[in-house]
């Protein structure tokens, strides 16, 4: 494996594959061959060839900021062409229960509000408020769930964003009176799609329902992270790579 301080301009298009904590990345991480490790603003990009695609995965951290770096630092620096985007998340929606996958097909800032100069949730000056995800990228993961022997229950519509871990029933029932066609509540989400419309690249998300966004939601996180999500998102996202 080789290790570089900065990253250089790569002649080949990439897609990305990044979680937002290292656990959850981990079991894909595994299967990538020919790996270069590349550094940049401290953050560990990985490239080389995921089932004969060249990837990219790359731990963003947590928040939207976070995201939002890591996504802009791929699509400028790496000639990625898709980015996809996984992990867990809380279920909102009454029908989401933990163990669920949710597949986004729009996503929401839920703590953006600059009103009353602009409409609640808008990001000021695009007149937009839910960023659509790629409708190709989202058909190939949902088919990759079907797909799956352990037969997850799955979801797809809007899924929200905040810089805040919602684990309070308070705070959940808050967010469904607002927007009660929410399914689920993670940290990263929107900011990853709203970087990827600046850039007009293709984006997806996948999450896996570690929690019902309530007051038990930090019991066995991590456990839950490593037992059961990181192995969805690897059979998934190599179920779609392949689609």
């Amino acid at each position: 494996m080789r290790q570089q301080s900065e990253p250089e301009p790569q002649g080949l298009s990439r897609i990305a594959i990044v979680s937002a904590l290292d656990a959850e990345l981990r079991a894909l991480l595994a299967l990538v061959e020919q790996r270069e490790i590349q550094r940049v603003a401290g953050r560990a990009f990985h490239l080389g060839k995921l089932d004969g695609h060249c990837v990219v995965l790359a731990s963003s951290g947590v928040g939207k900021v976070a995201a939002a770096t890591t996504a802009a630092l791929l699509l400028e620096r790496c000639d990625v062409q898709a980015l996809l985007f996984t992990g867990v998340a809380g279920g909102l929606h009454a029908d989401v229960q933990v163990g669920d996958v949710v597949v986004a097909r729009e996503l929401l800032q839920h703590d953006m509000d600059a009103s009353p100069l602009f409409p609640r949730y808008e990001i000021p000056y695009t007149g937009v408020s839910r960023f659509a995800t790629d409708a190709r990228w989202g058909e190939r993961l949902a088919r990759a769930v079907a797909a799956l022997p352990a037969r997850p229950r799955l979801h797809q519509g809007l899924v929200i964003s905040g810089d805040r871990f919602i684990a309070s029933a308070a705070d959940n029932h808050a967010l469904r009176r607002l927007l009660p066609d929410a399914l689920a509540v993670e940290m990263e989400g929107a900011a990853v799609a709203q970087v990827c419309a600046d850039f007009a690249r293709p984006c997806a998300v996948l999450r896996t329902v570690s929690d019902r966004a309530d007051d038990s939601a930090p019991v066995d996180f991590l456990r839950f992270v490593e037992d059961v999500a990181a192995g969805y998102s690897r059979d998934i996202v190599r179920a779609a790579l392949q689609a």
